[in-house]
């Protein structure tokens, strides 16, 4: 008959289970993390790619846009001055186009200020879920 009398639970030996459990929750923590790190690094990328090519789609459309009034204010003005420099610059005004086809895509001036506001958009939900990623890590 065993006489000993039972262990305190602070002083009883880890149990299998319970060290396959740590292994498993730091396995867990783990994966978490790296799914975490590659969120936050999709999330940035993004953001950085946003804020490189909005400013630069928003200027491209404005001028766009404004060109052609620019051209037709110089056509006003010079009309009167001299006809050879006129009929320059409305040849000019005439080459501007309001669309341009490429790759099957049809890009105008307004199209281009919409895709910069919508990239400045993308730049700011990109920093927002970066920022929560970042936060959880």
């Amino acid at each position: 008959m065993d006489t000993r009398t039972p262990l305190p639970a602070s002083q009883q030996p880890i149990a299998m289970s319970s060290r396959q459990n740590t292994s498993a929750s730091a396995g867990l923590r783990l994966l978490r993390t790296a799914i975490g790190a590659a969120c936050y690094f999709v999330f940035y990328f993004v953001q950085q790619m946003a804020e490189l090519f909005a400013p630069l789609l928003l200027i491209a459309g404005a001028a766009w846009a404004a060109l052609p009034a620019l051209v037709k204010t110089l056509t006003r003005t010079t009309a009167s001055a001299d006809p050879q420099a006129h009929d320059a610059i409305a040849s000019v005004a005439n080459a501007i186009p309001e669309q341009i086809t490429l790759a099957g895509h049809e890009l105008t001036a307004s199209g281009l200020i919409c895709d910069g506001l919508g990239l400045m958009a993308v730049a700011a939900a990109g920093a927002t879920l970066a920022m929560l990623v970042g936060r959880k890590l």
